[in-house]
């Protein structure tokens, strides 16, 4: 995604941010120590095939962004096929 970009999980199967508040809540703090580190960046989970979560075992993407950076999200197909339907963007 972008230079920094890392994924955190936790080592127990939990399926996402609403099924175990302790796991979630720890995934959480590791999260706040890794965005201190950066100026800007995107925090982001999805919790149900309807919000785009397609591995079922909670993971937190942390990206890093900058000014410019040309990075546009969601980056999923589903965002890629909107676009593409709605500006005549390439899918």
């Amino acid at each position: 995604m972008n230079p920094g970009h890392v994924v955190v999980l936790p080592r127990v199967h939990v399926e996402d941010a609403g099924t175990d508040p302790e796991v979630t809540g720890a995934v959480m703090r590791r999260i706040a120590e890794l965005m201190a580190e950066h100026p800007a960046a995107n925090l982001i989970t999805s919790k149900g095939e309807a919000a785009t979560q397609s591995v079922f075992h909670l993971h937190v993407h942390v990206v890093p962004r900058q000014a410019g950076d040309g990075l546009p999200l969601p980056w999923t197909p589903q965002h890629a096929a909107r676009a593409a339907a709605q500006y005549g963007a390439p899918a």
